[in-house]
């Protein structure tokens, strides 16, 4: 108590116990500051949500098509950010390409790839750390090869990250990560295709069927599937086939013919010299020279699919190339012939993958591209076209094509010995897809539908961008990449057409825009795959880091239009850029 004037001395114990107790309430108050912005906008959300016309409540916030590795990383932030979705697989198992032979990583600039993206190559560095997961060389001797890949070194000791892996070990990985989410997988149930198995309601997916006879209801809509096939059935406006050079201004576009043919004069026809007698099969058409201009938009083809393959040349861990059951030696008179007319001796790649296993893809003129094996020249139609039946016999087709490649250069008798030999050497790995005869679980679908999206990717887009209105929600970082679609003859010489290599300078920005339909159509549905682009621009987008990052970014503003209770297109772009930077997707 004060007396009189005079202020009376604190005892120094007291003092620090004033102090420590100011201290505290200064700390807490701090905290309080810091955190109430965050706690506000989350009730401001979950009022808004609670609230919504827009999206009444449904089985699941965010339904996602398609088990893909952009399917699989949509549903990981789906579930971060506290939402229920469900995750409907076409196929048993997880990973898409990503799981069935493509391990060799399609990144020419590994910084661009962030986010779950990088997590997912952060966990294969982890993997390969441990002595066990090298059971045919070390880890040293596989780092000793100094590997190059694409991105960087295969094993980034700096960044943390292996960019080349066996398929065996992605899968493991995928399906550990979910577990420990204990996410829930809905497998082998495809999209039923038919008229009417997708309902649509006040410009909005309310719900889709799929082959069992479920019916999946949600708020958001996802597809993650390589064909678009979610897309098609809702009725969202796409593309197919290459635009031409006038569309969107784009140098690289529409018909593509080789300027010199890379088939060493071998006769095209199938009795030598005679037109009359036809073409050898995987040459599709004759066409005048007069024809030959580049730039026409053509008639819907798409990039010839294919197998990615785990070969090795270890015995012990080796299938022998076989005859398949099917084989028809006209499927390789094309390879015969182009082997004698010419000194090629190389018919594959043979990337480098763990323990001692390569990542092989096709090679030049003849290999494991089926060039037209996807489109009947005929009816006009593609692999997207047809019915789930055809679709799995043209899957049948390029299997037993394949497998008749390799038997072929491996045992034919018009193979060269030196060839044949080199070929024998390798088989296939033993200890991947072993559930599925070691023969990978996907045909790699390297193109499908492409979207009508609010913003369209162009070619100018990949090597010269500018700055747009709207928010960069990853980086892009290939080259433009189209492999050859089909073969023509002109002037009795076989030629390619199609082929499209144009490196880049650098990453580039890939806008949300291109990920949701047009304004004014449907406003429920985000496209990390199938995405808003040109044929060009997609040759560079297509690759399985890209649509991880796509996925979360997408997914991502998914919720946003959730919790802001607005359509997709009009999600608030700087909250999405905002969340996307906490979340580290990089996005310059």
């Amino acid at each position: 108590m004060v007396q009189g004037g005079a202020p009376q001395a604190v005892p120094s114990g007291n003092r620090r116990d004033f102090n420590k107790l100011f201290s505290l309430l200064f700390v807490i108050f701090a905290l309080v500051c810091i955190f109430q912005p965050v706690s506000a906008e989350s009730t401001e959300s979950e009022s808004i949500r609670a609230n919504c016309g827009r999206y009444p409540k449904a089985q699941y916030d965010v339904v996602i098509y398609g088990c893909t590795t952009a399917g699989i990383v949509a549903g990981i932030q789906v579930h971060r950010m506290n939402r229920t979705f469900a995750l409907v697989c076409p196929e048993s198992h997880l990973g898409g390409m990503t799981t069935s032979g493509l391990g060799w990583t399609d990144s020419k600039h590994g910084k661009s790839i962030g986010g779950i993206a990088r997590e997912f190559y952060g966990k294969i560095y982890s993997y390969y750390q441990s002595n066990s997961a090298w059971n045919r060389e070390t880890r040293q001797h596989y780092k000793d090869r100094k590997i190059t890949a694409q991105p960087g070194p295969a094993i980034d000791e700096q960044g943390k990250v292996q960019w080349t892996f066996e398929p065996h070990v992605a899968e493991r990985i995928l399906e550990d990560w979910m577990k420990a989410g204990k996410i829930e997988i809905h497998r082998d149930d495809p999209i039923n295709r038919s008229k009417g198995s997708v309902t649509l309601k006040n410009n909005q997916i309310a719900s889709f069927s799929t082959k069992s006879g479920k019916t999946w209801t949600g708020s958001i809509f996802i597809d993650a599937s390589y064909e678009g096939d979610l897309m098609a059935a809702a009725g969202i406006p796409f593309r197919i086939g290459s635009e031409g050079q006038s569309d969107f201004g784009e140098s690289l576009a529409g018909i593509q013919i080789q300027e010199k043919s890379s088939y060493w004069k071998l006769d095209p026809y199938v009795k030598k010299g005679d037109p009359n007698s036809g073409l050898l099969r995987g040459i599709e058409r004759v066409i005048p020279a007069s024809h030959k201009k580049n730039g026409a938009s053509d008639v819907g083809r798409l990039q010839p699919f294919n197998y990615r393959l785990s070969l090795t040349q270890q015995k012990d861990n080796q299938v022998r190339f076989f005859k398949p059951e099917g084989y028809d030696e006209k499927d390789h008179e094309l390879l015969l012939r182009f082997i004698e007319a010419s000194t090629h001796t190389d018919f594959f790649t043979q990337q480098l993958m763990p323990n001692l296993k390569t990542d092989s893809n096709s090679k030049d003129a003849v290999s494991t591209d089926l060039m037209g094996g996807n489109y009947n020249h005929e009816q006009g139609t593609t692999y997207l076209d047809v019915s789930d039946a055809e679709r799995t016999a043209i899957v049948h087709k390029h299997k037993v094509y394949t497998q008749g490649f390799f038997w072929t250069l491996a045992n034919h008798p018009r193979v060269p010995k030196s060839i044949r030999d080199s070929v024998g050497r390798f088989g296939y790995a033993k200890d991947e897809w072993v559930s599925n005869n070691n023969w990978p679980y996907e045909l790699y679908v390297r193109e499908g539908r492409r979207m009508k999206a609010a913003y369209i990717m162009k070619q100018s887009d990949v090597q010269s961008p500018k700055k747009l209105d709207d928010t960069i929600v990853g980086l892009g970082s290939y080259t433009l990449d189209v492999h050859e679609m089909e073969r023509l003859v002109i002037d009795n010489q076989v030629y390619n057409e199609g082929l499209v290599h144009t490196p880049i300078a650098k990453p580039f920005p890939i806008w949300y825009n291109s990920l949701v339909p047009e304004k004014g159509g449907i406003s429920n549905f985000v496209n990390p795959i199938t995405m808003g682009s040109t044929h060009v621009a997609f040759a560079s987008l297509r690759m399985e880091p890209t649509y991880m990052i796509m996925a979360q970014s997408g997914a991502t503003a998914a919720v946003h239009a959730l919790e802001q209770c607005v359509a997709v297109q009009d999600v608030d772009r700087k909250r999405l850029s905002a969340k996307l930077n906490q979340d580290h997707q990089i996005l310059s």
